[in-house]
């Protein structure tokens, strides 16, 4: 019985000793991990459409969807038809993009849309 008293004891110490931990409150409540403060389109936006978008839609591979992404001018038109968000947004009407690839993330759509809402400037 004695050895049982002890070992129940040790157990309850260490359980004691590994459940109380500090947190700070960084870690209890991290920062938004989607940045979205000074979206710009050389900063961010090209970046996005250039990784998830220009393997089909770059001027080197138009022959591939008819449409290219390349350069602010030809972005610039996709955003002022709609369809820009449209697609990247998987809405019903559009083809979803990318094609045959997961929907870009909710951070990059956000940047996009926030970029768009801002008249979409050449910065």
């Amino acid at each position: 019985m004695n050895k049982n008293f002890t070992f129940s004891c040790s157990f309850l110490l260490l359980l004691s000793i590994v459940s109380c931990t500090y947190h700070s409150e960084e870690e209890l409540y991290p920062a938004d991990p989607c940045d979205t403060t000074n979206v710009t389109y050389s900063g961010v936006v090209l970046h996005i459409i250039e990784l998830n978008c220009y393997d089909c839609h770059s001027d080197e591979n138009v022959t591939i969807s008819n449409v290219s992404l390349e350069g602010y001018d030809n972005l610039k038109i996709k955003v002022d038809d709609g369809t820009l968000l449209k697609t990247i947004k998987h809405e019903p009407g559009v083809s979803p993009m990318p094609d045959d690839r997961p929907k870009l993330n909710d951070c990059d759509i956000m940047k996009i849309e926030l970029w768009v809402n801002d008249g979409a400037p050449n910065n």
